[in-house]
């Protein structure tokens, strides 16, 4: 196809095909001769957009209306040349002086004019006004539509020419004008395409949210509903995102997490290349099931904890729970809907679970077991354990004969209906909440505090991560005395009759791209238990490496040592505490410190004991550190 014809497509629909498979029409808006493409643009969702497309490709696409140009373009040349020879005639006339005045001479062997017929699309009939120098039309005759080349400059084709064939007569607008007026109509429709594609121009990193949703076009998404059938897994790993907050609309910050569903969760890594261009590392993740920003609870809870419910019945043991960073959507998730700063314990999972669990209790192949249901509500905290039903009575976790670990002292409290479940839950949330309030009195020790949790949940992770891989890996040892954490989940992850399922709760704002992405890493971590898992990797099919920290160095660490000075520390603790009946006694007026003072010289014995046992313990652990190195 020459270019003379392609230039005829100006103005006129075609088919184009997209870059995911479609098919749908676009406006021709002009040629580029030297590239052999043509620029066509279309609406889609109230949004213009454009595209490049080769004219081979277009050709293809629409050989029906080729065809037609092909068959019509002698029609159009033959009445174009039909003037020419009275043109001829009339600059031989010496009466008859042109009105145009002719170029310099020695600007007339340069100059050049190509002029193209063809017949204006019904919008631009009557969508567009005559210029003011064109003569009316005498009636009958045919308007076509002229496309002016001169000097190489390529005019606008939404001027009008008029062939007035009986006096030979062609009056041309002036060029000067019309280009300046459709270079300014041209720079403002270009504005109003920008504006209309990409939104606000004043968003932070407009490029990155340029390309996540050019990328984001190009997806098919298949959300899951509550229809769909749920699949049984040993240990189910689901991933949920939660959608932007308040703070993250106000600052306009780029959602880079998308769910297409089936499992499928993409992460777009914004990064930047050395000579400061920037890309995206699209990382393609596989789970079980994958929640998007609009699924609810009760979608949630279906896939996730709803399956588990009747593994309890069956004499087995499962788990659920929640891992993510803060403000990540965990507590939403599984202690109910927010409103503001209230909560509708109603609608999490805990109360979801209690729901079926009683509603099986009252089935008749259950009610003859004769069976009670009770709530236990403890966390960790710092390494410890706490009775958040019994005034945070602090508790210890042990092994039995059986090899059954038992958190000793820990409150069973009898329920009958989902109500007392309800209450059970808020009272130790609240407990749980009042505790952490107070850690705000005190600036410097709450910061103190603030790097205790922060290592202790990071040791906990550890030691959690060192088992799953452990776990992954047939080993015959399993370090489940790691810490508290891994003791308190080792049976639901090597029971016989144990299920469990991890809900990681991801924040899709760019700002937690570091945190989304480890959570995403270490859920594909505990998915590679079940021996199935896809794997977590890039684009080309790699695994994204994982990040070198001081997590990375934790790990090379001899995993017994940390055992015992854990077992030290623990001890290290219970003697300090010894300390305060001492110093409580001593309080009163008739304390006699001369009897008492063989008590205080054991005291002091034994926890100089134990802070050299801790201290050995932690000098070992250096020196292997360096050995290593």
């Amino acid at each position: 196809m020459d270019v003379a014809l392609a230039k005829l497509l100006v103005g006129l629909a075609v088919k184009i095909s997209r870059s995911d498979g479609r098919v749908h029409s676009a406006t021709v808006k002009s040629v580029d001769a030297t590239k052999c493409t043509v620029h066509v643009e279309w609406t889609e969702k109230n949004i213009t957009k454009g595209k490049e497309i080769e004219i081979g490709e277009m050709c293809n696409l629409n050989t029906d209306l080729i065809q037609y140009l092909q068959t019509s373009r002698p029609v159009a040349s033959t009445s174009s040349t039909a003037p020419a020879p009275k043109a001829e005639k009339k600059s031989e006339l010496p009466s008859r002086a042109s009105k145009i005045p002719a170029p310099p001479e020695r600007h007339r062997r340069m100059t050049t004019r190509q002029t193209c017929l063809f017949r204006p699309t019904a919008e631009d009939a009557h969508g567009q006004d005559l210029p003011s120098s064109a003569v009316p039309r005498p009636s009958g005759e045919s308007e076509w539509r002229c496309l002016f080349v001169t000097e190489g400059v390529c005019f606008s084709p939404n001027l009008f020419c008029v062939v007035l064939a009986n006096q030979g007569i062609s009056r041309v607008p002036e060029v000067n004008k019309v280009n300046k007026r459709l270079s300014v109509s041209t720079k403002i429709s270009e504005t109003q395409v920008k504006k209309g594609k990409y939104g606000d121009m004043n968003r932070p990193n407009k490029q990155f949210y340029q390309m996540i949703e050019e990328y984001r076009e190009t997806l098919e998404k298949v959300p899951l509903s509550l229809t769909d059938p749920v699949e049984l897994h040993r240990i189910c790993v689901c991933v949920r995102k939660r959608p932007l907050n308040k703070k993250e609309v106000t600052r306009k910050e780029i959602d880079v997490v998308t769910v297409p569903g089936k499992g499928v969760l993409l992460f777009h890594e914004p990064k930047q290349k050395v000579d400061l261009t920037k890309y995206l590392d699209n990382q393609l993740f596989h789970f079980d099931y994958s929640f998007d920003e609009s699924s609810t609870n009760d979608l949630v809870y279906r896939f996730t904890a709803k399956p588990l419910v009747k593994t309890i019945f069956e004499g087995g043991r499962a788990t659920c729970f929640a891992y993510g960073q803060t403000g990540s959507g965990k507590t939403h998730t599984m202690g109910g809907d927010f409103s503001g700063k209230a909560q509708d314990s109603s609608k999490g999972v805990y109360s979801l679970a209690a729901h079926d669990v009683f509603n099986l209790l009252q089935q008749r192949r259950y009610a003859d077991m004769d069976l009670s249901p009770y709530v236990t509500f403890f966390e960790i905290y710092n390494g410890k354990v706490f009775d958040l039903l019994n005034k945070k009575t602090k508790l210890r976790v042990l092994e039995d004969e059986g090899q059954q670990v038992q958190v000793v002292g820990l409150q069973e409290v009898p329920v009958s209906s989902v109500d007392d479940v309800i209450r059970l839950i808020e009272k130790g949330s609240a407990c749980s909440m009042a505790a952490c309030g107070c850690f705000c009195f005190n600036t410097y020790s709450n910061d103190r505090k603030t790097m205790v949790e922060t290592a202790e949940i990071n040791r906990s992770l550890l030691a959690l991560k060192e088992c799953i891989r452990s776990l992954g890996q047939n080993s015959e040892h399993i370090p489940f005395r790691m810490s508290k954490l891994t003791q308190v989940l080792r049976d639901s992850f090597i029971g016989e009759n144990s299920r469990t399922c991890m809900i990681a709760m991801i924040s899709p704002g760019m700002n937690s791209c570091d945190y989304t992405l480890n959570t995403l890493r270490y859920a594909d971590r505990v998915k590679e238990l079940n021996g199935v898992s896809k794997g977590a990797g890039q684009d080309h099919g790699t695994r994204p490496e994982e990040p070198t920290d001081v997590c990375s160095f934790l790990e090379q660490e001899p995993i017994e040592e940390l055992i015992q000075i854990s077992e030290v520390e623990e001890k290290f603790y219970e003697d300090l505490q010894g300390g305060r009946e001492i110093a409580k006694a001593m309080q009163h007026e008739l304390f006699d410190v001369v009897n008492s003072l063989p008590e205080i010289d054991e005291y002091m014995e034994r926890l100089q004991g134990s802070y050299q046992a801790l201290r050995s313990a932690i000098e070992r652990l250096k020196a292997r550190s360096l050995g290593m190195e």
